[in-house]
């Protein structure tokens, strides 16, 4: 083998370790690296690793060699190749060309055994090798993924006796905690009337559809669908039991999620049709009933827990939210207390086992501000979780929640 089929062979073999972040395949299982290229480049001045820099016009990314003339006595002696590697991108102006480019050059300017040059050129499936991708991924579930036997993902319906007690903003900051912990964490906004989900992490765009096959939008870091994300969204729902329950069929086995490690749920209050479909469709899945102090909270969140009884659905805990306000070190009890204590005291009564109080979180005008501009109030600006406050009690939730 000549040493350019040697380094096609090898650079072919290192992309096969770039995983495309919305399918979790590799470009190659994909089909998406169409060709790769190596060409012998006769003279090429000494580079330097810190002299490699990245460029991306239009649909090609370049990475071009710099001679480092100055400052240095040491050469590279590597034989030098210009690589050229084609990129079937799944759809034009895939919204994550940009970083499947990145690791495709990282991949190759890493080689260790020539200093090798790489030139990407991006363009997008044909039609009908598009259709052929979406046919063999549909065929390895043909139904909802996530009531398979065996399955490893951990399913957590979060659910509330009625609106307002802060049930979307639990699963919103409960769901970048866990992809902040390092979880491949996917939600489904079931709350098809209410829906909260797109607001609070910031999300104006829509998924990519694959031949009917939907891609899922990442935002801080975990994979999110809701019935906000489409257009007419804006304008009054009024979908009767079937239409629901549908609705929750298509965002488990129309939306490709991959094997997240969690799936959340944010339920419609109540007791109605949707807490019914979760339970049918999603056997293994555990209730998180969320309150506030108030008896008439926590009296109506005793209800939506006990559906345990008529369903095959574990309640996993109970979360008291705004539980206390801060005020010059004193905890002042705006709204009672008591009420998270109650609900978790009556079921554990009722279901005949213990239904723990998981956490009692506080009253802070941060998580409202922050979740209303985008951005789940445990997580700083650049994404990484919060140590004091509310991030420590999150992730300390999240870790009870997978204990």
């Amino acid at each position: 083998m000549s040493d350019t089929r040697q380094i096609e062979a090898a650079i072919y073999e290192r992309l096969s370790r770039v995983i495309d972040p919305e399918l979790g395949r590799s470009v190659t299982d994909l089909g998406m690296i169409a060709a790769i290229n190596a060409t012998p480049v006769s003279a090429l001045a000494p580079a330097s690793d810190d002299t490699i820099t990245a460029s991306s016009h239009g649909n090609a990314g370049t990475a071009h060699a710099v001679a480092a003339e100055a400052g240095t006595d040491t050469a590279d002696h590597r034989e030098a190749y210009d690589v050229t590697v084609h990129v079937e991108l799944t759809v034009p102006g895939c919204p994550l060309s940009q970083t499947i480019t990145n690791q495709i050059n990282g991949a190759v300017t890493s080689y260790p055994d020539a200093q090798l040059t790489p030139h990407i050129e991006v363009g997008s499936m044909s039609r009908d090798k598009l259709a052929d991708l979406v046919a063999d991924l549909k065929a390895e579930r043909k139904q909802n993924p996530f009531s398979k036997p065996g399955v490893k993902t951990r399913i957590f319906a979060i659910a509330s006796g009625k609106g307002g007690v802060g049930k979307s903003s639990v699963t919103a900051n409960l769901a970048a905690t866990f992809a902040a912990l390092g979880y491949d964490t996917a939600a489904i906004d079931a709350d098809i009337y209410g829906f909260s989900l797109p607001r609070l992490f910031g999300v104006h765009t829509q998924p990519t559809n694959l031949n009917g096959m939907l891609m899922p939008v990442t935002a801080w870091g975990a994979k999110l669908i809701s019935i906000g994300m489409f257009a007419g969204a804006d304008r009054a729902i009024l979908w009767r039991g079937p239409r629901l329950q549908r609705s929750l069929e298509q965002f488990l086995s129309d939306v490709w999620w991959g094997s997240p490690d969690v799936l959340l749920l944010d339920l419609a209050p109540g007791t109605g049709d949707m807490a019914i479909s979760v339970a049918q469709a999603l056997p293994n899945a555990e209730l998180v009933v969320v309150t506030t102090p108030q008896p008439s909270a926590s009296d109506i969140a005793v209800r939506s827990g006990l559906v345990a009884l008529q369903v095959p659905m574990k309640v996993r805990g109970v979360v008291e939210n705004m539980s206390y306000y801060q005020h010059n070190g004193e905890k002042l009890r705006i709204f009672g207390e008591g009420g998270g204590r109650r609900v978790s005291d009556q079921l554990t009564e009722a279901l005949g086992y213990d239904v723990p109080l998981m956490a009692q979180l506080p009253l802070v005008p941060e998580v409202r501000e922050t979740g209303e501009a985008g951005r789940p109030a445990v997580l700083h600006a650049d994404g990484a979780l919060r140590t004091d406050g509310i991030g420590a009690t999150f992730r300390g939730l999240a870790e009870q929640l997978m204990g």
